[in-house]
């Protein structure tokens, strides 16, 4: 009898032990299931200051932001939707040698461009390549670093990719009518040599009678978005006093396809561009290009920052086009000239000095450069001049012995 106490002590003590750790087990059947995308609780737990999620999102962490006012539809696409919207840029790692070396040893040029705007970039359809005069400068770069002037990656980048592919290294250079300004040196990357000197112009329809920019009192004006002439635009408005509306567009073909329909009443970019896109309208003559200059708009190549050996190849590059130009140096008489007893001429031609070694080319890369794209009138020519529809005069875009701005400096 004296074992039933000691029994009932013993159960006691246990119970007593199992209270100490924790309390009574729970039966592994109770374990809380973690709320699933199609489980989530339809009420926010009290520590989140975040909106309740909607039940078919997934539970958002406690430093989570606001949930949208609308939830996606499934939650399994909206991570991914999220990520391809804002990806992380990724910043191009380059070799010892630098870009330059990167290049060769990719064998290819990445080239940024545009490919909507006739005699400067765009698709021809006959051939079904890029041409134009922005896209011969990418080749003249492929020949002189690549002897081959189809070793082209070509980028086509709408205004608002521009600065972000330079930024990140993902181009070697844009060649796509860009503007050379202070912000855009120093936060996207080196301007290289002006290719082309432009300013921005207004282009409208003959039946609207406006001859200054206060004509256009009210009037809506297309435009494109992250340009230099949207704002140029605006300081030239308010300037005159006016009033306007701007219809802003991200690509070239929506402004224009726009201003066409009537849904402005003028549209608004450099001069060069209203002219291309002019020619390719369905009937040129029903519009016209005001006479008037709204700013500067000096366009040419850019390059990543912080690589001083790449930035002078295309600097040099350019100079090139310009001085076989001046010197008469073309397509068709280079290996003539390769004989010619002026010593600036023969030093540019690689006939005699090493000048290339400092720039890391071969001895014969103008020579070859100048074979396949010929000099900087050439090039201008066959894409703008006047056997071409855009047929746009030279202008300042002519060398300084022929009173224009293209002046390279002296290669020795």
């Amino acid at each position: 009898m004296k074992r039933a106490p000691l029994l009932l002590a013993a159960l006691t003590i246990a119970a007593l032990v199992i209270s100490a750790c924790g309390g009574t087990p729970v039966p592994p059947t109770a374990t809380p299931v973690p709320p699933t995308a199609t489980t989530a609780p339809t009420k926010a737990p009290a520590a989140p200051t975040a909106a309740p999620a909607p039940t078919t999102a997934a539970p958002a962490p406690t430093t989570a932001a606001p949930a949208p006012t609308k939830a996606p539809a499934a939650p399994t696409a909206a991570a991914p939707a999220a990520t391809a919207v804002a990806p992380t840029p990724t910043t191009v790692v380059l070799p010892a040698g630098g870009r330059l070396a990167l290049i060769k040893s990719r064998g290819k040029l990445i080239c940024g461009v545009n490919n909507a705007q006739p005699g400067f970039g765009f698709l021809d359809k006959t051939s079904g390549q890029l041409v134009g005069f922005d896209i011969d400068f990418c080749k003249a770069l492929a020949a002189a670093v690549l002897n081959d002037p189809k070793a082209v990656d070509y980028r086509p980048l709408n205004t608002a990719q521009r600065g972000p592919a330079l930024q990140t290294g993902e181009i070697d250079v844009l060649i796509r009518n860009t503007t050379w300004t202070s912000t855009r040196d120093t936060s996207w990357g080196l301007f290289a040599p002006t290719t082309f000197y432009d300013g921005q112009g207004m282009m409208l329809r003959k039946t609207i009678a406006a001859k200054t920019l206060k004509d256009l009192k009210g009037a809506t004006i297309c435009v494109q978005a992250g340009t230099t002439t949207e704002l140029n635009l605006t300081d030239r408005m308010r300037e005159a006093g006016v009033d306007f509306k701007p219809v802003v567009f991200q690509d070239q073909d929506p402004t224009y396809a726009a201003y066409e329909e009537g849904r402005c009443d003028a549209v608004t970019s450099d001069i060069s561009q209203l002219v291309s896109r002019k020619s390719v309208m369905k009937v040129p003559t029903d519009h016209v290009i005001m006479d008037l200059v709204m700013s500067k708009e000096p366009l040419g190549p850019e390059v990543p920052m912080n690589d001083v050996a790449w930035f002078n190849v295309v600097k040099w590059v350019i100079f090139a086009t310009f001085q076989t130009e001046e010197s008469g140096i073309t397509s068709k008489n280079v290996d003539d000239m390769k004989k010619s007893t002026n010593p600036d001429i023969r030093r540019l031609l690689g006939v005699e000095g090493e000048l290339y070694k400092g720039l890391n080319l071969d001895q014969d890369w103008v020579g070859r450069m100048i074979k396949a794209v010929g000099n900087y009138g050439e090039i201008y020519d066959r894409n703008l001049g006047p056997s071409t529809p855009i047929n746009l005069p030279r202008g300042v875009n002519k060398p300084w012995t022929q009173g224009g701005l293209l002046y390279a400096p002296p290669y020795r």
